[in-house]
């Protein structure tokens, strides 16, 4: 006998039950922790067991549909235009950008995206079973084949595993890494529309509610993200296969020094740009979300700006913190230390605009072991030094608002990867920053991954809420993505994600990012400059004690 717990009821059973049955046909409900772990709705249930189903509000689910509207497009897309390909990538307003990658045709119509969204309609109303199949790696690879699905195939070699889980959805057969729906009728929400040469495809968000969020273009943030995948396309690393091939061919040096002289190109061109404009610059404000490399791009700025004759003073937003008892609470009563309130914006714009006056100024030092503010340093500018000021509220008006807009130079960093598993399977920057704070916070904060991870929802919201709203008033973005980084990360990640409980409330993220990780070769970091973004991570910064 079987007793499963589920929707505040408990029952017995006596024999399997298969979780879809238990939601009433509810195509809200798109999987459930079975006891903690995720699992799909078709999984059998054959022990004592605790479920809590999950809809698109949730996190996991909603990586699971936005994994089944992907197969459904590249389904769509064989059944019209049977020698087509896309490539996907996370792009502006929370989608997914599709660019044609083979065939004939160039650039998406309207009349093409159109048929396309009509066939995925077509796809969904019909109701197709996804069946999961598990069949030996060599088996995999005739049916790539068969498929035209040669990058998944290339794939194949740098799978640890000897056999794939591909799904079946009558008669097309594809792999999208993961947990899917159990039928197409569960993928009604979705929306697709023409961008520039490509087309976006939207999906509801968990963070939005489980909605569809309205679509914002954002130009600085797509140009970006352009940038780097021509980038990327250019080099051969704009995939897992291009980027392990360097590594295979013993080129890891090159490899390294590519990436890390493209970085060097942007820090030269930011310095170039600022030195031709620094009379009308006296603050240089960095920002970006958790884990971008904020900290070592501001030391490897400062350097920069110094090699050119321009002396930047650094100026911490941290050491404007309240004391505790005077920030602000969230929602659920806890301290919102992210909150822009949570620092004392009078003091710090007194501060700056003393200094840009030619004034002396007491720079404060926030101890947070003693909960209170220290007189720090005493600091006087000339005419044509700028102030650097780095933190999440950085690009922030409200943060400098006694500052003239015209004086200030706003620089916004973050990873914008845009590589891909294969064509079908975009790397998500969110898990690439994620894997670095996780490997980051067990080097200097003694912390778990389990720990990290559990504090990462916060993080996210905090972003939401502060950051991404600012980046498209930047006059400069850096993307601090390394396209070797994962290769060495995968070291010291793995083991810290492997000790995760997989049956635990972190599960389900682990899993996630040892399926990304394990297809990576390993490169050893010995090769990386000391003043590489990557060091702020790992440790061996030539900026800072390792």
């Amino acid at each position: 006998m079987l007793k499963i717990e589920y929707n505040g009821i408990s029952q017995t059973f006596d024999k399997k039950v298969k979780l879809v049955d238990l939601t009433n046909q509810n195509k809200d409900i798109i999987c459930a922790l079975v006891n903690g772990r995720l699992r799909e709705l078709d999984y059998d249930v054959y022990y004592d067991a605790k479920i809590n189903f999950l809809t698109l509000k949730d996190h996991d689910a909603m990586g699971i549909y936005e994994r089944g509207l992907r197969f459904i497009f590249a389904m769509a897309v064989h059944n019209l235009y049977p020698n087509m390909r896309f490539k996907m990538t996370y792009s502006v307003s929370r989608a997914i950008y599709a660019q044609i990658a083979t065939g004939k045709k160039k650039n998406v119509t309207i009349d093409m995206t159109r048929k396309i969204e009509e066939e995925m309609r077509k796809i969904v109303d019909a109701d197709y079973h996804f069946n999961r199949q598990i069949i030996p790696n060599t088996e995999a690879l005739n049916i790539y084949k068969k498929f035209n699905l040669m990058d998944k195939a290339n794939m194949l070699k740098y799978r640890p595993e000897k056999t794939v889980h591909l799904y079946d959805v009558n008669g097309y057969i594809n792999y999208m890494h993961g947990k899917m729906v159990p039928s197409t009728g569960y993928l009604k929400s979705f929306k697709l529309m023409q961008y520039y040469n490509g087309l976006i495809i939207q999906y509801p968000r968990s963070e939005y509610n489980g909605l569809i969020p309205p679509f914002s273009d954002e130009p600085v943030f797509r140009d970006t993200l352009i940038h780097s995948q021509e980038w990327g396309n250019l080099v051969n690393l704009s995939t897992v296969t291009g980027i392990n091939s360097y590594v295979k061919d013993t080129q890891a040096v090159t490899l390294i020094n590519m990436c890390e002289n493209r970085h060097n190109r942007m820090l030269s061109e930011l310095g170039e740009e600022i030195e031709k404009h620094i009379k009308d610059i006296r603050l240089i404000c960095i920002a970006g979300p958790s884990n971008s490399g904020k900290t070592t791009f501001a030391d490897r700025l400062t350097v920069e700006l110094i090699s050119r004759g321009i002396n930047p003073i650094r100026i911490s937003i941290d050491d404007y913190y309240k004391k505790r008892e005077d920030v602000p609470k969230d929602e659920d009563g806890n301290y919102d230390f992210e909150a822009l309130e949570a620092l004392d914006i009078d003091l710090f714009n007194q501060n700056i605009e003393d200094l840009l006056d030619g004034k002396a100024v007491d720079l404060p030092v926030f101890s947070f072991k003693e909960n209170k503010r220290k007189k720090g340093r005493t600091v006087k500018i000339s005419p044509l030094d700028p102030i650097v000021i780095e933190g999440i509220h950085a690009l922030n008006e409200e943060l400098t608002k006694k500052i003239p807009k015209f004086l200030k130079y706003k620089i916004f960093i973050s990873p914008q990867a845009q590589i891909n598993l294969d064509y079908e399977n975009p790397i998500s920057l969110t898990d690439i920053r994620l894997i670095r704070r996780i490997v980051r916070d067990v080097k200097y904060r003694s912390s778990s991954a389990e720990e990290t991870i559990s504090m990462w929802p916060s993080v996210r919201k905090g972003e939401f809420k502060w950051i991404y709203r600012t980046q498209e008033d930047a006059d400069f973005v850096f993307d601090s993505f390394l396209n070797y980084e994962l290769c060495v990360m995968k070291k010291y990640a793995l083991p810290l994600l492997n000790k995760v409980d997989k049956d635990g409330e972190h599960g389900p993220d682990a899993e996630r990012l040892i399926k990304l990780l394990k297809y990576f070769k390993d490169i050893d970091d010995k090769w990386i400059p000391c003043n590489s973004l990557l060091k702020e991570f790992i440790g061996g910064s030539c900026y800072r004690d390792s």
